[in-house]
């Protein structure tokens, strides 16, 4: 019996000491990255890419870039409610720990969103820093299906992440059929405000405001210019005289409602001022992920109620059973859509 204990540990030791089996693949950016072939623990670079990688596949997220707060770790599996929280590895407000990173020893590192030469550049900083894999994924909203296919490639999840592309071709088709027969006369202009003071929002071009854009809404802070997320003025909004606002604060959406200064607006008026909801992942935006892929039937319903009858609720069920994996009782669905649901 030692012989054989022994002769085990060697072949054991034979076994760890072998390559490991890596591919090549292509990323987003046109860099090639060697991956191994099997992929099991996954770190993401972004808030979108957290969202990417649970949907498809949450047994292989080794923790999150902010912690969940406790009324969104309702709407998640219980397995990935509590764990650990790296921060955001590069861009804007980037405050991951490398050596945590590290410490965590994930296959990859994924990020999803905006592709161009800075993060490329970043994404080659960290890799050579990391030696660990870092993959861009192009994150645009139009391309939610082939973002899902080629995410599910990566990571060795093929038939999951087929139905959820699935899922996100055939809303989309049904959302361009939808808004062919609206005339531009019909769709309204809007403003989004983000924070509680409803005064940053997103220019032309901007990957937040790419949902608003793909339901046919036209943004009004386009009129400011190109580029991503801004800062503006309350003289700014009201010179562009939205027909909607959209807040992502309740504490914004009410001083609307009820400040003096924004009387005089249509929206106002009209009472056509709506909170988006934002459980547990932000449903236009925060983060511009595959997470917006509900927020399709929310603007439906909330914009063109006529034009798209479908039921809400069942919309919503729905997308939480197939995305999340979390089934909905009456009271979560009053809950997540009793802040946003049109008023």
């Amino acid at each position: 019996m030692p012989a054989l204990r022994s002769l085990f540990i060697l072949l054991a030791f034979l076994a760890s000491a072998l390559p490991v089996a890596a591919r090549s693949i292509t990323d987003a950016a046109g860099r090639v990255v060697e991956i191994p072939d099997k992929v099991e623990r996954v770190l993401a670079a972004g808030p979108p890419a957290s969202v990417l990688v649970y949907v498809l596949a949450p047994e292989k997220l080794v923790g999150w870039v902010r912690e969940p707060k406790a009324e969104e770790k309702a709407f998640l599996l219980p397995a990935v409610r509590d764990l650990p929280v790296f921060g955001q590895l590069t861009g804007k407000g980037g405050t991951a720990n490398i050596e945590a990173v590290l410490a965590a020893k994930p296959d990859v590192i994924i990020d999803a969103g905006t592709v161009n030469p800075t993060y490329a550049s970043l994404a080659d900083k960290v890799q050579a820093q990391t030696g660990i894999p870092y993959i861009l994924v192009d994150g645009a909203f139009a391309r939610s299906g082939a973002m899902l296919r080629e995410t599910g490639a990566i990571l060795g999840v093929e038939a999951r992440a087929e139905t959820l592309a699935a899922y996100a071709d055939e809303k989309l088709a049904a959302l361009e059929e939808g808004l062919a027969g609206i005339p531009a006369e019909k769709r309204p202009s809007v403003y989004y405000g983000r924070g509680a003071e409803g005064l940053e929002t997103g220019l032309s071009g901007s990957i937040n405001m790419e949902l608003l854009e793909a339901v046919g809404a036209r943004n009004v802070a386009a009129a400011a210019g190109k580029g991503g997320l801004t800062a503006v003025s309350l003289e700014q909004i009201l010179s562009w005289r939205p027909d909607v606002i959209f807040a992502a604060s309740p504490k914004f959406a009410k001083a609307v409602r009820t400040d003096p200064l924004w009387a005089g607006l249509e929206a106002v008026k009209a009472g056509r001022i709506h909170v988006a909801p934002t459980m547990p992942f932000g449903w236009i935006d925060s983060p511009p992920g595959v997470n917006r892929l509900i927020g399709v039937a929310w603007l439906e319903h909330t914009l063109y109620p006529e034009a798209f009858p479908a039921a809400l609720d069942d919309e919503v069920k729905a997308f939480f059973k197939l995305f999340y994996q979390v089934e909905l009782n009456s009271e979560e669905l009053e809950t997540l859509l009793g802040k946003g649901a049109a008023k």
